[in-house]
């Protein structure tokens, strides 16, 4: 490392120091993100704090803090929990199963005095942690070697298991696709993914007889949503609806019909980009993807100015995710894809995905004010 970077270390060591180091636009962004979602909250709840927008706004404000604290830590530290961290995520899954709250017909939740815990939301962090750590680990041409390949198998296949058994196939398959990101930015042999995608595609019809029934409603929905428009196709239905409704310019805000007279189910959830789309129309949310996109710029491009391969790969990874998180849902209420579940990340109503995608944000923060910082290999 240059004289010029130790320095700049040494300037960074104080927590006000660390403070004035995190980007301004990436954290102005977070705040106006979330505002966006308080103010749909707000809507989807006509024109009331209660019962969503005041309870979202209170983990927002908790959670920002944890975020600041996060940021301004040392990577080092991060570094050194990323496998502890990672097995207590894999606690949390096997506690759901022994012991979880049952609810829509899954068990996803654990009750803590009122509070309900996804752990599966955590677990998308702790398996970008842990599979950060192993690839910085990894000396010259070892990652090329098949052999390499059997630590990130563990690491994504273990909770992708126990997520499988709750049953939750979205959440599932999610970690399996931020963990294929991972190896790939990790620096795997290009055949292998040419391979896998080979194998996936010959094994998804054996695999189609294997989901729970609601499994393969969902993927028949999403294939003829007009064949069940009261039943099964239901909900993306009057998704499109709402959608198509809201035109260039929308209804105008708490005028959203499908949504306040309650066509629209799970409008504060799964499905809020909906409700936003009719009340704002296709200005609204194209300026809310733009903000979107704006957010996983500043996260790239973190991650690229990274001068360690641990806060490199961590920051790509968590970005990455977030982005994955966007796409399914969108493409989900747009009817591009099935409905399996995903909300949008810091707008939808919930405490879990708001705290773990603060916790993201701040490590991803922590990238950029450590970016000078080496770590060891060991």
């Amino acid at each position: 490392m240059s004289p010029i970077s130790v320095r700049e270390d040494m300037r960074r060591t104080g927590f006000s120091a660390r403070l004035r180091s995190i980007p301004v636009m990436f954290l102005l962004s977070i705040v106006v993100l979330a505002c966006v979602g308080f103010a749909a909250l707000y809507s989807a709840a006509g024109g009331n704090w209660d019962p969503w927008a005041r309870q979202q706004a209170m983990r927002f404000t908790v959670g920002f803090f944890g975020l600041l604290f996060v940021a301004t830590m040392d990577l080092k530290w991060i570094y050194r929990i990323a496998y502890p961290f990672w097995f207590f995520c894999i606690a949390l899954l096997v506690t759901v199963e022994l012991a979880g709250v049952i609810g829509m017909g899954a068990q996803r939740w654990l009750s803590l005095g009122g509070l309900n815990l996804q752990p599966s939301d955590l677990t998308k962090v702790a398996v970008v942690l842990a599979l950060a750590k192993y690839y910085h680990t990894l000396q010259g041409n070892e990652v090329k070697k098949l052999k390499s390949l059997v630590v990130p198998a563990v690491i994504a296949i273990v909770p992708v298991a126990l997520i499988i058994l709750q049953p939750d196939l979205g959440t599932a398959l999610m970690i399996l696709m931020i963990a294929t990101v991972m190896v790939f930015i990790g620096g795997a042999p290009w055949w292998l993914f040419a391979g896998g995608g080979a194998i996936f595609a010959a094994v998804i019809p054996t695999a189609y007889h294997f989901l729970h029934d609601y499994q393969k409603k969902r993927v028949l929905t999403f294939l003829s949503p007009e064949s069940d428009p009261l039943g099964a196709g239901y909900h993306i239905t009057q998704s499109k609806i709402a959608i198509g409704s809201g035109g260039l310019s929308g209804k105008g805000y708490l005028e959203g019909s499908q949504a306040h007279l309650n066509f629209l189910p799970e409008k504060h959830t799964d499905f809020i980009f909906t409700l936003i789309a009719e009340e704002w129309g296709f200005i609204g949310g194209m300026a809310l993807l733009t903000l979107f996109s704006f957010i996983i710029y500043q996260g790239y491009r973190i991650s690229l100015r990274s001068r360690n391969p641990f806060g490199r790969l961590l920051a790509l990874g968590l970005i990455t995710n977030y982005a994955i998180y966007i796409i399914i849902n969108i493409g989900m209420v747009a009817g591009l894809m099935p409905v399996v579940g995903e909300p949008l990340p810091m707008i939808s109503y919930g405490g879990t995905v708001m705290i773990s995608t603060l916790f993201a944000f701040g490590l991803v923060l922590c990238v950029a004010v450590n970016r000078n910082q080496t770590l060891p290999k060991g």
